[in-house]
């Protein structure tokens, strides 16, 4: 493993957790991770780059190792980007590759639209860039599920009972198919999954994948995104949440944009096909002329 260093980043409302791994010569790369409310992870594969270039994960704020206070006000799409702001400064990122995951992908839109300085290329990977279209395509799944999985999560989501053990046990059914495929799931995701924070995720999105109620309902940026003029990779898995034919709408929108699908792939391309995942953001990545 390339070497690292770790510390806190002192952002609006606390402090945020960051890794730096690797101190290769190229332009560095900042990871934002998916949630809302999740976290990074320290195996991902995307370490494996450090030899190529510095690569950033930190935890925003209210998730895994950072401060998480309990202040409502702070989780709005506006501080995050802000808060991505001072983790760039901190840490004297002048120039920057970004790649975003799920949520990830939502806040680095909205950073991007702010036309900040040197951002060199973005990666959108797994992308919601478009709350209500994800919404459409979870329901569109739901109905692949056994009847009986079917009822008990609109019950449950209809009479607030979404922490009784069978709809956990419903909604697994649905993660085994479009959101990690490695099975069993590595034990670090079933710990990063028990460390979320859930109230963010309630408070942002919703009760769950299929049902946005938060503040993120609304959310947008398909009408903006050709004014995003960088290189632009769009990648997602043959059964991703982020389902291929939306992906793909969404890269059409980036003239000169890269698509790709990673066949074995649904929403955690990183764990289910960690080398093919790497393989691709460093080929992409070093297409580039820094």
């Amino acid at each position: 493993m390339n070497h690292s260093e770790e510390g806190y980043i002192p952002v609006t409302g606390g402090n945020v957790y960051y890794r730096k791994t690797g101190d290769g010569p190229g332009v560095p790369l900042l990871v934002l991770h998916g949630g809302p409310g999740g976290m990074s992870r320290e195996s991902d594969p995307l370490r494996l780059l450090g030899n190529h270039r510095p690569v950033i994960h930190y935890d925003q704020l209210g998730c895994g190792n950072s401060d998480r206070p309990e202040d409502l006000s702070l989780w709005t799409v506006e501080r995050y980007v802000k808060e991505l702001s001072q983790v760039r400064e901190a840490l004297g990122l002048e120039e920057v590759h970004i790649l975003g995951h799920s949520w990830g992908t939502m806040l680095a839109a909205a950073y991007l639209l702010q036309q900040p300085t040197g951002v060199k290329s973005v990666i959108f990977s797994s992308p919601c860039l478009n709350a209500r279209m994800w919404e459409r395509d979870q329901k569109d799944y739901l109905m692949d599920l056994p009847q009986e999985s079917q009822d008990i999560i609109e019950r449950s989501e209809r009479d607030h009972t979404t922490d009784s053990d069978e709809y956990q046990q419903a909604m697994i059914q649905f993660y085994e198919r479009h959101v990690c495929r490695a099975l069993p799931w590595p034990q670090e995701f079933l710990d990063n999954m028990k460390k979320s924070n859930h109230t963010i995720y309630g408070f942002m999105w919703g009760a769950s994948e299929f049902t946005v109620t938060g503040t993120l309902q609304d959310f947008d940026v398909t009408d903006r995104l050709n004014e995003i003029d960088i290189p632009s990779l769009f990648t997602c898995g043959h059964f991703d949440e982020a389902t291929p034919k939306t992906t793909k709408y969404y890269a059409d929108l980036i003239p000169g944009s890269e698509f790709h699908v990673f066949e074995n792939s649904s929403h955690m391309p990183g764990v289910e096909e960690p080398y093919a995942y790497v393989n691709k953001v460093r080929n992409f990545l070093n297409s580039l002329i820094s």
